[in-house]
């Protein structure tokens, strides 16, 4: 559940960057919601290759 935990925080954290790009048109903000995003995707990955390991170590 740590990595679960991870995203979580990840999400967390990006969501004043969001409100600031998306309501007040700041433009650094997007930056920050890109970058963000692009971390979120890496994780993901990260997590989705772990999970199928274990799934494969077990058969």
């Amino acid at each position: 559940m740590a990595r679960f935990d991870e995203v979580k925080d990840l999400i967390l954290s990006l969501e004043g960057d969001f409100d600031k790009f998306y309501a007040k048109g700041n433009q650094a903000a997007g930056t920050r919601v890109r970058k963000g995003m692009q971390d979120l995707k890496t994780l993901a990955q990260d997590i989705r290759a772990e999970v199928q390991n274990q799934k494969n170590a077990s058969e």
